[in-house]
């Protein structure tokens, strides 16, 4: 069969269920991976999946490769992505496999690997692309594709929200909106509640693949507004939304208002600093300079970084960081947890936070750096054209000596504000941001933006 390569990319495999990541190329993927990974003493791969539609095929067929060429399977059924990553601290599994879209449209799915209990991502993911193509890429097993018998259930969410709750103190007066959008996230939310008050309430909790409420992704203002509206009118002190795999965090003031996830990461980096002043924090390429600045005046020692859980990961334990975040709202500590991108445990900080400050959000709000600024813009474009298309942007802006940082994609800061272009490593698009300190100067810096998309005819509006 013909695999699709571009599903194989930066920092997971991701891809189109009905037509590029089939279940026998999940098949192969799980054959591969078991391969490079297992050993003589560990041949355990732990595995769990979100709850699309696609995902319990694609579980069954992956984990028949993996067996087939060795491993033993520690199944821990449907869960968000950070229990997985819990699931692999507390087995030490020679690897583990989630089984998500995440934020991706519906019959997208994916896997985000991990290997020895690290990131599995950039040239391994290549490596094992290679080894399914050199050596049994003709290859197929006999369907239906059946879960061995060396597979072995194991409930670990009682262990995980033990462990998530531990040391967090919430005020039992915090009345808080839960919007889990369909999403993996639900049961644990449902199962955290009885540990909260009854103040707590929880919409779309019910895990359905069809995202009937709406898609499950916070960083979209649109799939916000039902929570909004729950919030105004129970007269909620927040709300609290989740992604499709319980990785990314969206939070709605008691007035409405969205908090954007290099602010949420403004609000954590101010509060760990008191306890460890000059700790380091990473902020992904995409985070405001305005906020980069504020978290300087905190005390802290903010390093720049290209987007995606893997590269944030790697990097906090180079520079040994206690905090990082992303813009579109994937929060990493490692001050007093594990350090992976958790947004159920993000929002169990967040609410210990507040439970010990004398303000209200919308007040603490009222501290973080104000600015005229885009959200995240996607301008989609065809996988083949998005890294050529930043390729020629950057080598245009070295011809007019434009000084630009490239650590992912390109970003520039001018007079009175920045911009960045960058090819998503997750879906085929570029991804446009722009802030600025006036109106004027956010629409200036637009403009400079289509001037180097106009000769591809893109243009993107604000």
């Amino acid at each position: 069969m013909q695999i699709n390569k571009e599903i194989f990319r930066a920092y997971d495999i991701r891809g189109n269920s009905l037509k590029d990541l089939t279940e026998e190329v999940a098949y192969k993927i799980g054959f591969g991976f078991a391969e490079m990974t297992i050993m003589k003493d560990n041949d355990k791969i732990c595995v769990g999946l979100d709850g699309r539609l696609s995902s319990p095929n694609l579980c069954k067929a992956l984990e028949l490769g993996l067996t087939n060429a060795g491993a033993e399977i520690i199944n821990i059924g449907v869960v968000p992505t950070p229990v997985l990553y819990f699931a692999d601290k507390h087995f030490t599994p020679a690897g583990s496999i989630m089984v998500t879209g995440s934020h991706n449209p519906r019959d997208d799915n994916g896997f985000k690997i991990l290997q020895k209990g690290k990131p599995f991502f950039g040239d391994q993911i290549q490596e094992l692309l290679t080894k399914i193509l050199d050596n049994y890429s003709n290859t197929t097993p006999a369907s239906p594709y059946v879960i061995s018998a060396k597979a072995g259930i194991h409930n670990i969410q009682s262990k995980y929200l033990k462990r998530i709750l531990d040391g967090i103190n919430i005020n039992p007066k915090l009345k808080v909106a839960w919007d889990c959008g369909n999403g993996a996230t639900g049961d644990i939310v449902e199962e955290l509640k009885k540990h909260l008050s009854n103040k707590n309430i929880i919409i779309h909790s019910k895990i359905d693949g069809n995202f009937p409420s709406h898609h499950p992704d916070p960083t979209n203002p649109a799939n916000l507004q039902e929570l909004i509206k729950v919030v105004k009118e129970q007269n909620c002190d927040l709300g609290i939304a989740f992604d499709g795999d319980g990785d990314r965090i969206g939070i709605i003031s008691s007035s409405g208002k969205i908090l954007f996830g290099d602010q949420i990461l403004c609000i954590f980096a101010e509060d760990i600093l008191k306890e460890n002043p000059n700790a380091t924090i990473i902020v992904d390429v995409k985070v405001s300079q305005f906020i980069v600045a504020k978290i300087k005046s905190y005390g802290g020692h903010p390093i720049i970084w290209r987007t995606g859980h893997p590269f944030i990961k790697s990097k906090m334990l180079e520079t040994k960081a206690l905090l990082a975040g992303e813009m579109s709202g994937h929060i990493f500590f490692a001050d007093k947890y594990f350090g992976f991108d958790d947004a159920i445990y993000a929002a169990l900080r967040f609410l210990d936070l507040l439970s010990r400050s004398s303000k209200t959000l919308d007040e603490i709000i009222e501290d973080v750096p104000k600015s005229y600024s885009t959200p995240e813009i996607k301008i989609f474009v065809p996988s083949e054209l998005k890294l050529q298309i930043i390729k020629e942007i950057k080598a245009k802006s070295l011809e007019e000596k434009i000084e630009f940082n490239d650590i992912d994609g390109v970003r520039v800061n001018t007079a009175h504000g920045w911009w960045l272009l960058r090819s998503s490593n997750t879906e085929s698009i570029i991804v446009a941001r722009a802030e600025s300190d006036s109106k004027n100067g956010l629409e200036e810096i637009i403009t400079i933006i289509n001037k180097y998309l106009e000769k591809y005819g893109l243009l993107i509006n604000y």
